[in-house]
C-alpha cells in the first residue's frame, strides 16, 4: 500500500478554511478546526470532494483552540456523527465523551514539544490500548538519533503515524516508510513540514518503499539548500528509485550512525561538517586529505565509508567554460573556514597569487600559514584583479547583507560563493562598481553532476540538474531577481561537459 499524503490546512474564517480545502492536491485534508475563529464542522465538510481528517488541537497540546474543553469535544463528536472519514483527538483527552460512527476512524495523537519523552514507549503502549485506529505520535528531536528512539517505540502492527518536528525530523516526514507510518503530511500548519507538491513532485513520497535508495545532503542550517531540489529530479531522470533529503545536524558522529540505521548509500556534505566527517572517514583520496575536508560521502560495498572533495573543481567550472587562465591573476579570499580554503587551494594550483582576508585577524592568520600566503586587513582594499567570496553573509534569507562594504568593490571579477539567493548583495555591488559577477549557482551545478556520477556510476543528466537548479533559485526568490539571468545560466551549464 502507497504512502498517503496529508495536506494540513488551516484558515483566519470558515470560507478561509474551505477554499484551502477545496485547493488541496493531497489524498486526505486535515481540517484545523482551531485555526478558525467559529468552526462549523458542518460547513467544513459539506461539498467536499476529497476524504478528510477533522482536528481541533487545543492550546495545551500545541494547537489554536483556547475555549472550553466541553465544546471542544462536542466540535469532534459533530464531526464523528456527520460522517467525516477521519477524526484526530489527543491521548490525554477525555475521549469517551465521544461517540462513533461506523464511516470515521479514530485518530488518537500525541504531541510533545519538549524533547523525546524518557517514558516513550510507556506512552505508546497506554495509546495502543486506547481503541485508536490509527495511533500518531509526534516528538521534537534534540539529535539525528531521536528519529530512530521514535522509529524503535512505534514498531508494532497497528496503523501508525510517527513524527519528529523540526528540521532534525525531516527524515520521518520525507521516507515514512522507514518508521512504518501510512501517511505524512504536507503544508505550513507545522515546523518542517514539507508543501504537499514537493512531497509529491520533488521526492515523490507516495511512490518509495523499502527498496528505495537513501541519498542526503548533511549539515547545518539546510533550509536554504538548492540540492534536494537538483539531485531528486536527476534520479527521477536516469530512472533510479532512490530519493535525496536533508539531514540537519552539526554532529558527525550522529550523522553517522543515523545513516547506518537506515541504510543511507551517499551524503553531499555541507558546513560545519567537511572536516568533521573527513576525519571520521577511513577512505579518502588525495585531494580531500590535502585539503583536509570533504564535501561527499559513499558508501562502499564493504559498508565502510568512503570520502570525496568535489569543491575544488565545482570552484574552477566557471573559469574554465569562460576560458580564464588563472595563472598570475591577483585574488583575495573572504573568509577563513572550509569554503576558503577550498577556494584558496584551488586558485593556488593554478598559479593565483592570493591572499586571505576574515573579520577574524586569527582565523586568516592560521589559514595563510598553512598555504604559505599573506593576509590583508578587513575589509580589503582595491589592487586586486578577482575578489571571492567564501563567507555565508548575504545567503537567503539575510539578502541584504554584504561581507564588505560597497566602498571596497572595483573592477575585475567578483565571485560569491552563495547561490541562493543566485544574485547576492555583494553580486549586485560588484556589477555596480564595474565588476564582473559570478555567482555561486555554477559551482554548485557542477558539483551536484559529479556527485551524482560518482554515487551512480552513470552521467549526470546536467539538463535536468540545471533547470532543477534554476527554478529552485526562481521559486525561492522570485522570477526576474534583478541582474539575474537564470536562462543564461542553464544555458551556460548544459553547454559545459561533465
Amino acid at each position: 500500500m502507497s504512502i498517503q499524503i496529508v495536506e494540513t490546512v488551516t484558515g483566519q474564517s470558515m470560507s478561509d478554511l474551505r477554499a484551502a480545502r477545496d485547493r488541496a492536491s493531497g489524498d486526505l485534508v486535515e481540517l484545523r478546526l482551531d485555526s478558525v475563529p467559529r468552526p462549523d464542522v458542518q460547513g467544513a465538510l459539506e461539498g467536499r470532494r476529497t476524504p478528510v481528517m477533522v482536528t481541533c488541537r487545543p492550546t495545551w497540546e500545541g494547537g489554536g483552540f483556547e475555549g472550553p474543553e466541553e465544546a471542544r469535544l462536542r466540535l469532534l463528536g459533530d464531526a464523528i456523527r456527520l460522517g467525516a472519514e477521519y477524526v484526530d483527538v489527543e491521548w490525554r483527552a477525555d475521549r469517551d465523551r465521544l461517540p462513533t460512527h461506523e464511516r470515521t476512524r479514530l485518530v488518537i495523537s500525541h504531541h510533545d514539544f519538549t524533547g523525546v519523552p524518557v517514558d516513550l514507549g510507556d506512552r505508546v503502549r497506554s495509546m495502543l490500548g486506547a481503541g485508536a485506529d490509527i495511533v500518531k505520535v509526534a516528538i521534537t528531536p534534540g539529535r539525528l538519533s531521536d528519529c530512530v528512539t521514535l522509529r524503535d517505540a512505534m514498531r508494532f502492527d497497528q496503523p501508525h503515524v510517527a513524527i519528529a518536528m523540526g528540521r532534525r525530523g525531516e527524515l520521518t516526514r520525507l521516507c515514512p516508510w522507514l518508521f512504518g507510518s501510512c501517511w505524512t503530511y504536507g503544508g505550513a500548519a507545522a515546523a518542517g513540514q514539507p508543501s504537499t507538491a514537493d512531497l509529491r513532485e520533488v521526492y515523490r513520497v507516495s511512490e518509495r518503499s523499502a527498496s528505495t535508495a537513501i541519498y542526503g545532503i548533511a549539515g547545518s542550517p539546510l533550509a536554504h539548500s538548492a540540492s534536494p531540489a537538483m539531485h531528486n529530479p536527476a534520479f527521477q531522470a536516469c530512472g533510479i528509485d532512490a530519493i535525496y533529503v536533508p539531514f540537519e545536524t552539526t554532529d558527525a558522529d550522529d550523522l553517522l550512525a543515523v545513516a547506518d540505521v537506515v541504510g543511507a548509500r551517499g551524503f553531499s556534505v555541507t558546513a560545519p561538517l567537511k572536516e568533521r566527517t573527513f576525519a571520521r572517514v577511513p577512505e579518502v583520496d588525495d585531494l580531500s586529505r590535502r585539503i583536509g575536508a570533504v564535501n561527499t560521502l559513499r558508501r562502499e560495498a564493504s559498508g565502510a565509508w568512503a570520502g570525496r572533495n568535489f569543491d575544488v573543481a565545482g570552484f574552477l567550472s566557471p573559469f574554465d567554460r569562460r576560458g580564464i587562465d588563472l595563472a598570475g591573476t591577483r585574488a583575495v579570499v573572504l573568509g577563513a573556514g572550509g569554503a576558503a580554503r577550498t577556494a584558496i587551494w584551488a586558485l593556488t594550483s593554478r598559479g593565483a597569487r592570493v591572499v586571505v582576508s576574515a573579520r577574524r585577524e586569527d582565523r586568516a592568520v592560521a589559514l595563510a600559514a598553512e598555504f604559505g600566503i599573506a593576509t590583508v586587513a578587513w575589509p580589503p582594499q582595491g589592487g586586486r584583479d578577482l575578489l571571492v567570496n567564501a563567507t555565508p553573509v548575504g545567503t537567503w534569507p539575510q539578502v541584504a547583507e554584504c561581507p564588505v562594504p560597497i566602498s571596497a568593490l572595483g573592477g575585475g571579477c567578483v565571485y560569491d560563493l552563495i547561490y541562493n539567493p543566485a544574485d547576492t548583495a555583494l553580486l549586485v555591488g560588484a556589477r555596480a562598481a564595474g565588476a564582473d559577477a559570478i555567482g555561486g549557482l555554477e559551482m554548485l551545478i557542477g558539483q551536484a553532476c559529479r556527485q551524482f556520477e560518482w554515487w551512480t556510476g552513470q552521467a549526470a543528466p546536467a539538463a535536468e540538474v540545471a533547470a532543477a537548479a534554476a527554478a529552485f533559485v526562481q521559486r525561492t526568490h522570485g522570477v526576474g531577481t534583478p541582474g539575474v539571468s537564470m536562462p543564461g545560466i542553464l544555458q551556460t551549464r548544459v553547454q559545459d561537459p561533465i
